[in-house]
């Protein structure tokens, strides 16, 4: 019996060591995960303010739905509609940057002023001049 007991100890030994391993590799792995979403969010914002833009053919309108659909921080947020003008059947691009929140584990790999970043074009399908 005294064997089981020794067995039963190391086991709980054992667990107890690699315990802090495997959280950490757990809270990376959704700190990791969170990225991911902010930057299919910083997709899906670039993507609405690009059909916007192309819709309306409006750059402040196009700016604050590409805000709006990413519910994005504008402190955090930029928003770059390309050319200016543009008339019917031009492309226009909508290119979004946003600077994620600090990721206390996964932030030491990551380069300083990280940002994700995401640009969709667009055929213009509206004349500014038409109502």
């Amino acid at each position: 019996m005294p064997g089981s007991r020794r067995a039963r100890g190391s086991v709980s030994v054992e667990f107890a060591a690699v315990l802090p391993l495997l959280a950490v590799a757990m809270l990376l792995v959704a700190q990791i995960g969170l990225l991911v979403a902010q930057q299919l969010t910083v997709q899906h914002a670039a993507r609405e303010g690009a059909r916007s833009a192309a819709v309306h053919n409006d750059d402040d309108r196009a700016r604050q739905d590409a805000l709006a659909a990413g519910n994005l921080d504008p402190g955090r947020a930029s928003v770059a509609v390309e050319p200016g003008e543009r008339t019917v059947g031009d492309p226009v691009t909508v290119t979004v940057r946003y600077q994620p929140g600090t990721m206390p584990l996964v932030g030491r790999w990551l380069p300083g002023g990280f940002e994700l970043i995401s640009a969709v074009s667009m055929r213009t399908e509206r004349d500014p001049n038409q109502p």
